[in-house]
Order: structure tokens, then C-alpha cells, then sequence
């Protein structure tokens, strides 16, 4: 039989057992919690690094040979218009048409201007009569001397008006002041135009002009009169052009308007056709440069993310001539700086990277 002395120590033997037990899986447990802890920070810290490609800034020798695409403009462009409003009687020429400068396109109806002429003359043979009658009567004193004076104004200005009218009606003719191609045929027979109403298109593509604009670090570069080659989109064939123009003003963008004129004479080119400028301006050696798309935003904002110690830093530098897919750079890197060339999106300044190519 137990005695109430070994029940009660077999009791506290299972408590401390049951305690032990407690306790060492409350070690596993903490283990376990801790293990997981530096997992998570592990994880967490890869988690903030953003994965970019890269590439280093390198000197190389360069062709500094660019091109520029652009459209092909008329030398001459201009739109006839009636000198007078009427009636359009009839039209001369159609779409397609050569025409000289002078030459008579279309004529309007003379009805309405030759009433004008007659109006006028009336006009002008009364305003005779009366002065007429005025000067006869100044000598009896039937009229004042005031009233012979408005008379005699009356004649001048009624024999202006008949004179402008006169001149209005040889204007019934319409002609061309350029020589060219009719390109458009705006209004048809019987169409009542004002004064200024275009009735034709008349272009002139002897000579075309190929419109391009060249960055603010290449224009510089330039002279009117330079040849540059051409080549046509339509041909592949290189042409000779001569820069015309160079803009003083840039536009929005920093880029210069620049005309190349190019001689169509041989006519195997159109107006609005797309062409290449190749500008040759000889060759560079020891440039140091990185890519186009290495930098944020556009080129124009010279804006590159440079790697060090394993962070992405947002770098001002300057650059200088485009060179196609590369550009140079003139101060703010140094040969073997690593730039980012993508995710770019994901970076802020001193953001940890991830370089994957």
C-alpha cells in the first residue's frame, strides 16, 4: 500500500518533468522564431534591391558621321487667288497641269464689272454737268464760291472712281504668278469666290528643299553652302544637296531647322517624300561614351544612374555630339564608371541594385 509520502513525491517528479519538458520546447520555439526573424531580414534586404543592366563608359575611336530624316518640301509653293470678288466663268487649267508665271489660269464674269464701268461714267458725266451749271451761275452770283469749290471735289472724285473702275475691269483674268505644277484645283466653274479666294495650287519641284532638324551640339558644325549627301527613301540612291538655311532660333526640343536644296530637274522625286541627310564631318579618336538609352529621361536632360558599391546614384554629366545609339560624354564620368542602361523606372537616388547583365 502507498504511503500519502511516495504519492506526493511521485507528483512533484511528474510536475518537474512536465517543466523541463515546457521549457525545452519553449527553446525550440524561440530558436525557431529567431531563425525565421533573420530569414524574413535576409529575404527582405534582397527584396530591396532592384535588378538593372549595366554597361561602362568607354573610350573608342569615332566616325563622326550623323544622319538626319526628314521631308522633302517644294521650292516654291504659292496659291492663286482672284484679285476681285465674282462669279468664276471659266477655269484653264486642270490638276497636273505645267503653267509659266503670267499665264491666264481662269476668268471671272465681266457682267458686275462692267456694270461698275458704267455706273462710273454716269457718275463722273453728272458731277461735269454740275459744275458746269456751278460756274455759270458763280458769275451771276447764283451760287457762293463755297459751293463751286464741293462741285469741282465732286468731279475729281467721281472721275477716280471711274478710273479705279476701268482698271478693275481688266482684272476678270486670273493669272498664275509662279511657274509650276497645278497641285490642287480648289473651286469649280460657276463659284462665286471673294478677293483672295485661292482657285489653284501651283507648285514648283525643279528644286526640292529636304527639311530636317539637327541637335544644338551639331549645328554648330554647319555652314550654308556645305554639301551633304542624300539619300531618298524611295531610291537608296545618294544625291548631292546644299545646305540653304540654317535657323538662328532653335525649337522647343533644342533642335535647329536646317534646309538642304537638292536638284530635281531629272523630276524622279516629289514633294513630301521622306529622305536621309548624312553629314560627314571627318572622324574623332579617344571619346568616351555610353549609350543612348543610359540615360533618364532624354538626352537633353544629361541625367545618367552610376553604380557604386552596389548602389545606383543619379549623376549629372555633359555631353557632346550624338553618334547614333552612343553618345559622348564630356565631363561627369570617367572611363569604366558603370551606368545603368535599364530599369531605370525602379530607381530613385542611392537605391541598392542588382546587376544582371
Amino acid at each position: 500500500m502507498k504511503t500519502p509520502f511516495k504519492m506526493k513525491k511521485k507528483t512533484i517528479i511528474t510536475v518537474v518533468a512536465l517543466i523541463g519538458v515546457a521549457v525545452i520546447f519553449f527553446l525550440i520555439l524561440q530558436n525557431n522564431k529567431r531563425e525565421n526573424e533573420e530569414e524574413l531580414s535576409i529575404v527582405a534586404q534582397e527584396n530591396t534591391e532592384v535588378a538593372v543592366s549595366t554597361v561602362k563608359a568607354q573610350r573608342e575611336n569615332i566616325s563622326e558621321k550623323f544622319t538626319v530624316n526628314g521631308t522633302f518640301q517644294p521650292d516654291t509653293r504659292g496659291q492663286i487667288s482672284a484679285e476681285l470678288g465674282g462669279q468664276i466663268e471659266a477655269i484653264y487649267v486642270e490638276e497636273g497641269d505645267e503653267v509659266k508665271e503670267g499665264q491666264v489660269i481662269a476668268r471671272l464674269s465681266g457682267d458686275k464689272i462692267n456694270v461698275n464701268v458704267s455706273n462710273a461714267k454716269a457718275n463722273l458725266d453728272n458731277a461735269v454737268s454740275t459744275l458746269n451749271r456751278y460756274e455759270a451761275a458763280f458769275e451771276t452770283g447764283g451760287v457762293t464760291a463755297v459751293q463751286l469749290d464741293q462741285a469741282r471735289l465732286q468731279v475729281e472724285n467721281a472721275r477716280a472712281q471711274y478710273r479705279s473702275a476701268q482698271l478693275n475691269s481688266g482684272d476678270t483674268s486670273v493669272r498664275s504668278k509662279i511657274s509650276g505644277t497645278v497641285n490642287d484645283k480648289m473651286v469649280e466653274v460657276g463659284t462665286v469666290v471673294g478677293a483672295g479666294t485661292p482657285i489653284v495650287e501651283v507648285v514648283d519641284i525643279t528644286f526640292l528643299q529636304l527639311k530636317v532638324e539637327v541637335d544644338e551640339a551639331l549645328v554648330s558644325n554647319l555652314e550654308t553652302g556645305d554639301s551633304v549627301n542624300v539619300v531618298p527613301s524611295v531610291s537608296k540612291d545618294t544625291i548631292i544637296g546644299k545646305i540653304t538655311f540654317i535657323a538662328p532660333d532653335s525649337n522647343g526640343a533644342l533642335k535647329f531647322p536646317v534646309e538642304i536644296t537638292v536638284d530635281n530637274s531629272e523630276d524622279n522625286l516629289r514633294a513630301g517624300m521622306y529622305a536621309t541627310a548624312v553629314f560627314n564631318m571627318g572622324g574623332t579618336d579617344n571619346v568616351l561614351t555610353i549609350p543612348r538609352n543610359a540615360f533618364v529621361g532624354s538626352v537633353s536632360d544629361n541625367q545618367v544612374f552610376l553604380i557604386k558599391d552596389g548602389k545606383a546614384y543619379l549623376t549629372k554629366i555633359r555631353t557632346g555630339m550624338n553618334y547614333g545609339d552612343k553618345v559622348a560624354v564630356t565631363e561627369g564620368l570617367n572611363e569604366g564608371d558603370v551606368v545603368v542602361t535599364s530599369g531605370q523606372i525602379n530607381l530613385t537616388d542611392s537605391t541598392a541594385v542588382q546587376i544582371i547583365r
